[in-house]
This record gives structure tokens, C-alpha cells and sequence, in this order.
């Protein structure tokens, strides 16, 4: 059984909206120094099998990520 991390994102120059509304409040509570914010999301999964990096990169091509607006990366171990 293996363990996988999957990290995903919005590709550069796709507006996070969300991402602003967190970096604005933060700003409101008195930290000024932070710049760029961008949301993303954290998926733990297990597995198990053969060709464990193909199904994760499938399943993230698939459903986790929107690989026209999203960057994806993972991790096994």
C-alpha cells in the first residue's frame, strides 16, 4: 500500500479570486507584507498496485485536477 500527496493549483495567470479575498483579509488583520496569495488544494489518498504513478497522474487528469485551469504535482511514498 502506498501513500500519495497530490498538490494542485491554479496555473499562472488564472485569477484566484479566492486567493485575493484571503491576501485582503490577511492585509485587514495587519499583515501587510504578504503579496501573491493563491489557493490551492492538498489531497492524501492510499493505494494500491502496479503502475501507481500512471493511476495517480490519470486520476488527477481525470477528476482531482482541471487540467486546463490547474497544475498538479504528487508524491509517493
Amino acid at each position: 500500500m502506498a501513500k500519495a500527496k497530490v498538490f494542485v493549483s491554479l496555473k499562472q495567470g488564472i485569477l484566484d479570486p479566492q486567493g485575493q479575498t484571503v491576501e485582503k483579509s490577511l492585509k485587514n488583520l495587519g499583515y501587510d507584507n504578504v503579496k501573491n496569495l493563491r489557493i490551492g488544494k492538498f489531497i492524501t489518498l492510499e493505494i494500491e498496485g502496479n503502475d501507481i504513478d500512471k493511476q495517480i497522474d490519470e486520476m488527477c487528469h481525470k477528476l482531482l485536477a482541471n487540467p486546463i485551469i490547474e497544475d498538479y504535482k504528487f508524491e509517493i511514498t
